[in-house]
């Protein structure tokens, strides 16, 4: 079974009330087993425009990728980020072959 992503690209206007999304998330991502691939961190763009912040998050699949999305801790915690951050994020799986 492929497993799946969260590829978020995030601008973020407040740092220090993000980190109280940050601090929420963990929680969530813990039950669900989510795994960090990417973390912000150093990019270069080399076509198109991007925001300023890039996560990348590893699920074993794509309902349980579905479902810590929807669970009601995660929606807690992204109801802290919301005001202080905009973004464009998917959920995607990944390749099986």
């Amino acid at each position: 079974m492929p497993k799946a992503y969260w590829v978020a690209h995030v601008d973020v206007d407040n740092m220090e009330r993000y980190k109280d999304y940050i601090a929420a998330n963990a929680a969530p991502f813990a039950e669900y087993g989510a795994r960090f691939l990417v973390r912000g961190g150093t990019k270069e763009i080399r076509e198109g425009t991007m925001r300023s912040r890039t996560v990348v998050i590893e699920f074993k699949d794509f309902e349980t990728a579905k479902s810590c999305y929807d669970s009601v801790a995660y929606q807690d915690a992204k109801a802290l980020r919301d005001p202080v951050a905009n973004g464009d994020m998917a959920i995607i799986e990944g390749y099986g072959g």
